[in-house]
């Protein structure tokens, strides 16, 4: 399968959506860590630093979804399993833990303040990848 093919695969239909979502949470965490860091850090380090890792990983995932060249869908699967992982151990931490979550993340309590998206987001973007890959020409 060519570049060209395997990019637009990864783009075309339910893939605009997705990348489109990723592209939402990227300025939302972006812009929502860049607040806190800059003006209330000492109140909830934590939490405000993997605020701002999870931005990091948005904003890496929107780029390489959007890419959809082979390096980038790799870049894409490992910022998304990485995702995955963040959400399901912040999000038992700060059930677990509460106290160390003085302010809550974009993945606190699974994503419960952004409906449970965060936790659901990275489950599609591996099928995405998955089945993307996997379609025949």
């Amino acid at each position: 399968m060519s570049e060209a093919t395997l990019a637009r695969r990864t783009r075309s239909g339910p893939g605009r959506l997705l990348i489109a979502v990723y592209a939402v949470f990227a300025i939302a965490a972006s812009s929502r860590s860049a607040v806190q860091l800059g003006t209330r850090f000492e109140e909830a380090p934590l939490a405000y630093v993997l605020s701002a890792f999870a931005a990091v990983v948005y904003v890496l995932a929107t780029a390489c979804l959007a890419m959809g060249s082979r390096a980038s869908r790799r870049v894409a699967l490992a910022a998304v399993s990485v995702e995955l992982v963040g959400v399901l151990v912040v999000g038992t931490a700060s059930l677990v833990a509460p106290r160390a979550f003085p302010d809550a993340t974009v993945w606190s309590d699974f994503g419960a303040g952004y409906l449970f998206v965060p936790v659901v987001l990275p489950l599609l973007g591996l099928w995405w990848l998955r089945t993307t890959a996997h379609t025949p020409a």
